[in-house]
């Protein structure tokens, strides 16, 4: 337990991005929605247009995203997100957030899930 609180306070913290913001990010295109959730997730149901890169990978995958835009990270509910934005600070982005609430306050709130 001690080994992941001395983790979690040498993880740079990123804000989060309320609902409503995501919304307006995501019509505008103003920012890249990055989804961190595993593949079986994904299949089940997604931000349209969101990107796809798995908690897992993005450390290794984080050159495909533009670090010039801002970013949206996104997970079911909030957590996985917010280690993925921290990941992303690491990794030298600037502009980055967590989905307060993630897929789950997304649908909740009626915005469109892709489930293709």
């Amino acid at each position: 337990m001690l080994n992941r609180l001395v983790h979690r306070m040498k993880e740079p913290s990123a804000p989060e991005a309320t609902v409503g913001e995501a919304v307006r990010a995501h019509a505008q295109g103003s920012a890249q929605i990055v989804d961190v959730r595993e593949l079986e997730e994904w299949a089940e149901g997604h931000i349209p247009a969101a990107i796809h890169i798995p908690l897992s990978d993005l450390a290794i995958r984080a050159s495909e995203l533009n670090t010039n835009q801002p970013v949206i990270v996104v997970c079911r509910s909030g957590r996985r997100s917010s280690t993925g934005a921290g990941t992303l600070l690491k990794a030298g982005f600037t502009d980055v957030k967590s989905l307060a609430g993630g897929l789950v306050d997304w649908a909740d709130a009626g915005h469109p899930v892709d489930h293709s």
